[in-house]
């Protein structure tokens, strides 16, 4: 399979980014240039990250019949000093809501995408550190 994206100068430092029919707004913020119009391109990765992982998660979990549960995933990334800024680390923090949640199965998923099934996680893997937190219900397991 293979993705294409066409990404079109708007004014600034905003541009329309097309993909598969899909349009967004990336732009900087005011300290640079732009108009903070959009996301920056940086942060879409984490956006990304999150997006990749949560989809695993979630298809796994449904495979292993795991019962309603709502989920929300936090991507936070520390950016180097030196040009070019990178991710040094990034911290996925996958936050679960509901009743009897299966602890076992939640982990396993987790990782199942981790290091399995995300190809986001991998490619950002090659160059950050990446932190993995699961909570279900506020409390960290």
């Amino acid at each position: 399979m293979k993705h294409k994206s066409t990404v079109t100068f708007i004014d600034n430092m905003a541009f329309d980014v097309e993909l598969n029919g899909h349009h967004i707004t990336i732009d900087a913020g005011a300290g640079v240039g732009g108009e903070n119009k959009g996301p920056s391109p940086k942060g879409l990765m984490l956006s990304a990250l999150g997006g990749c992982t949560g989809m695993d998660v979630v298809s796994i979990l449904r495979k292993m019949k795991v019962p309603q549960y709502e989920l929300s995933i936090d991507v936070s990334g520390e950016l180097t000093e030196e040009h070019p800024k990178i991710y040094h680390t990034i911290t996925v923090e996958f936050k679960f809501v509901g009743n009897d949640l299966p602890e076992n199965k939640i982990k396993k998923a987790v990782e199942l995408s981790e290091t399995r099934y995300c190809g986001v996680s991998e490619m950002l893997r090659k160059a950050s550190e990446m932190k993995i937190r699961i909570y279900i219900n506020g409390e960290e397991i």
